[in-house]
């Protein structure tokens, strides 16, 4: 049931940044493009096409996020106007709290931060969409202070990726039904 209801969610986002639009009038069928024309009447989406894609993403989490940085780097393959929106998803993700990056160190390593390194950096030095990485000094078996990256996986990302990932091949497949 969770499959169905993210399934609408991202719909509901498709529906919301006009993406139905950009997907339907991008097929040669007679019969998508009128209904592309029913689907848009009344919604205002004067918003440039890749903002709209790129807005969609980062409502959609991490995984269509990640989808759309690997996208970025296929110029050859989209739009200039497309590309340079997404390739803004490259380095302009929200870190998620601190605390909660330690907290998940401390779970992983069953012992306090401050026990683990000599010190730890508590804002982030980079946010992706998947992980984010601190800054801290290490002190190795034979008493050398190391400096490192720590990178920490966003909460909860395992499962939302699997699910992600079962969502994205269904709907590769309808899109896939329709060329």
């Amino acid at each position: 049931m969770t499959r169905l209801f993210r399934g609408a969610f991202i719909l509901w986002v498709m529906l919301r940044h006009g993406l139905d639009e950009l997907v339907l009038t991008s097929f040669n069928k007679p019969w998508l493009l009128r209904l592309a024309r029913l689907l848009t009447l009344g919604r205002k989406l004067d918003a440039p096409r890749g903002q709209r894609i790129r807005e969609a993403l980062e409502s959609l989490g991490p995984i269509f996020v990640k989808f759309g940085q690997v996208l970025s780097t296929r110029r050859d393959l989209l739009p200039v106007d497309i590309a340079d929106e997404l390739a803004r998803l490259q380095d302009r993700v929200p870190p998620f709290p601190s605390e909660v990056a330690i907290e998940i160190i401390e779970r992983a390593f069953k012992k306090p931060v401050d026990s683990i390194f000599v010190s730890f950096e508590r804002q982030p030095v980079a946010s992706a969409s998947i992980a984010q990485v601190h800054f801290a000094v290490l002190k190795t078996k034979q008493g050398i202070e190391r400096e490192v990256a720590v990178k920490v996986l966003r909460p909860g990302m395992l499962s939302v990726i699997d699910k992600d990932l079962d969502l994205l091949r269904m709907m590769a497949g309808w899109v896939e039904s329709l060329s």
